[in-house]
């Protein structure tokens, strides 16, 4: 693959044909994925899903193979149980097609004849690494966030896992955290690589930015710890009239974010829009000087792989001000391209964001030249997805 103008086109491995395991299609927030299902093979590619909403094309090379996507007869209805627990049994998970899916599934591959299979998530890899090798396809998993730390806390996961490698022809990972993570539960793989998800560096590009101006991006859950960040804002922002705050995204936390700004009768300087579309989320990073997101470890083991969002925001031209958190210190560097601290670190992430809005002219404008010069070098997903094409082709050719 390469880019031209922002346009992908089909360079390495050419007939080459994918099948891609997604959970839901379409889902708009998964945009690396989506991106593989439009572009990966320049687009040769067929999709199998647990489930398909009524945006997905109906042209034969979409499948939904969940328990509800396929009509059973009395007697696959009654032996459900004992199926999902025998694959429970033998594969640690109760999640992948049987009967008449697996059937509908493999049929589906013997149609479409994909040369390589690649599950987007961890539990989507559990669910078709059987239906993959009954069917002799060579398939990879790519694990993305929390499929590689929260469900690392169950074992039957961890054991659901352990028996997937084996039948996988290779994994990826967004970050090496994520690798890391699963190798200290014993899960590895020989053929394991990082790749990004990268971030069209064509389209986000730094625009006129305005003087004082902290933009976060992100739906509001613990994980991401908004009231947080507002309240380090409040403090970093004294004294400093121009300086203001603008999170985008919606969740659980976004009114009790709204009753933070009011209760500190911040209203001039906070602005809580809610969830926007992606344009105009690309536009606040443009005009943004400084990217603030305080990432932390949720209680339930939650965590990021690396950010699309501070990847993104890199590639705007912004400081970014955020955490030592999963695989963000992979991105940025302190001092040149931000500044990182501890997660939780309330006193930490105050200085550093006041560091931020008191940065002189000129230091300001070589850590955002920096930062857009990473992001071009390490994130354009064009050349990422030429890696990702190179790292299976490098491997079918060895099988």
């Amino acid at each position: 693959m390469n880019s031209v103008n922002g346009q992908y086109r089909t360079m390495e491995s050419p007939g080459m044909k994918a099948a891609i395991v997604v959970g839901t299609y379409y889902s708009p927030g998964q945009t690396f994925v989506n991106r593989h299902i439009d572009h990966l093979y320049g687009g040769a590619v067929c999709v199998i899903a647990d489930k398909l909403t009524a945006e997905a094309p109906e042209n034969g090379r979409f499948l939904a193979v969940g328990d509800d996507a396929t009509e059973r007869g009395g007697v696959e209805r009654a032996l459900r149980p004992f199926a999902r627990g025998l694959n429970h049994l033998r594969h640690g998970s109760s999640r992948m097609p049987w009967g008449a899916s697996k059937r509908a599934a493999l049929d589906f591959l013997k149609h479409h004849q994909p040369d390589v299979i690649l599950a987007e998530f961890g539990p989507q890899g559990v669910a078709l690494a059987p239906i993959a090798n009954a069917a002799g396809i060579p398939m990879f998993c790519y694990f993305r966030g929390s499929d590689a730390s929260s469900r690392l806390r169950h074992d039957h996961v961890q054991r659901a896992y352990r028996k997937m490698m084996p039948r996988l022809a290779g994994v990826f990972a967004v970050s090496q955290f994520l690798l890391d993570n699963l190798a200290s539960v014993g899960v590895t793989h020989p053929n394991a690589h990082v790749i990004p998800s990268g971030v069209d560096v064509r389209r986000f590009v730094p625009g006129d930015k305005i003087p004082g101006s902290v933009l976060g991006i992100g739906r509001f859950v613990e994980k991401k710890s908004p009231l947080l960040t507002i309240r380090a804002f409040a403090e970093a922002a004294k004294g400093l009239p121009e300086a203001h705050l603008t999170m985008i995204g919606d969740g659980e936390l976004l009114e009790p974010a709204r009753a933070l700004v009011a209760e500190l009768g911040l209203g001039e300087q906070v602005s809580l829009p809610g969830a926007l579309p992606h344009e105009e989320v690309r536009a606040h990073l443009a005009k943004a000087e400084i990217y603030a997101q305080h990432s932390v470890t949720a209680n339930n083991g939650n965590t990021e792989g690396l950010p699309t969002s501070i990847q993104e925001a890199m590639a705007t031209g912004c400081v970014i001000v955020s955490t030592q958190h999963a695989g963000i210190p992979e991105a940025v560097t302190q001092d040149e391209t931000g500044y990182l601290v501890p997660e939780q670190d309330a006193e930490g992430y105050t200085r550093a964001l006041r560091d931020a809005l008191t940065l002189g002219a000129a230091p300001k404008t070589e850590m955002a030249r920096k930062a857009r010069e990473v992001a071009m070098a390490r994130f354009d997903n064009a050349e990422l997805l030429i890696r990702l094409e190179q790292e299976i082709a490098s491997t079918l050719a060895r099988l």
